[in-house]
């Protein structure tokens, strides 16, 4: 891209709590996305850049995804945030907490811990006014179709569920998929050429 032209469309790609920036999801999805012009960065965490598995306490995961978005909302028209399982949740606190996003992209959102429903990661939906992609298989340990619509009803923003059909959290051989229902909802957010 020139010095001083600006990307219609940035989209901010966040990984999953056992994995770095190369989720073969994510890269699948850039790919798709850079082709149809849209500027996207896959960030990794501190803790995956420094070598660690164990994730970060949940203020530095929330501060590099500001740091993040702050490099790449200048180089942009419109900023979507979104990633897979941790890394879209956190996206998705940092959008309640009022960083300015046109969407959020949430591949297998971690609804609860497998086995605990009772232990919802939903207390900052009512505060996500933003339009919202949930890609979830149908058999994600973290939560039933069932569980996630009846969540995301307190979602003010509008609310779009992708179901993988058999799939479970990790969405194994299901990229194209993702990347076919990531590319569609982007074109409703003004995705070039879409």
């Amino acid at each position: 891209m020139a010095t001083g032209s600006r990307s219609h469309l940035g989209l901010l790609l966040a990984p999953g709590a056992g994995a770095d920036r190369d989720q073969p999801a994510l890269v699948a999805i850039e790919r798709a996305a850079a082709g149809q012009g849209v500027e996207v960065v896959r960030m990794d965490f501190p803790y995956r850049r420094a070598g660690r598995k164990a994730p970060d306490r949940p203020p530095v995961l929330l501060q590099a995804v500001l740091d993040e978005a702050a490099q790449l909302a200048p180089r942009c028209e419109t900023l979507v945030l979104g990633g897979r399982s941790m890394g879209g949740r956190v996206c998705s606190l940092a959008v309640a907490e009022g960083l300015p996003a046109a969407g959020l992209l949430l591949v297998s959102y971690p609804l609860h811990p497998p086995g605990k429903p009772d232990k919802l990661r939903t207390q900052h939906f009512p505060d996500i006014a933003v339009p919202c992609l949930f890609v979830s298989g149908t058999k994600d340990a973290f939560g039933t179709p069932g569980e996630l619509e009846a969540a995301t009803s307190s979602i003010p923003g509008h609310v779009t569920h992708v179901w993988i059909e058999g799939g479970d959290h990790s969405l194994r051989r299901a990229d194209q998929a993702v990347v076919e229902a990531s590319m569609q909802w982007l074109g409703h957010l003004g995705l070039p050429g879409a």
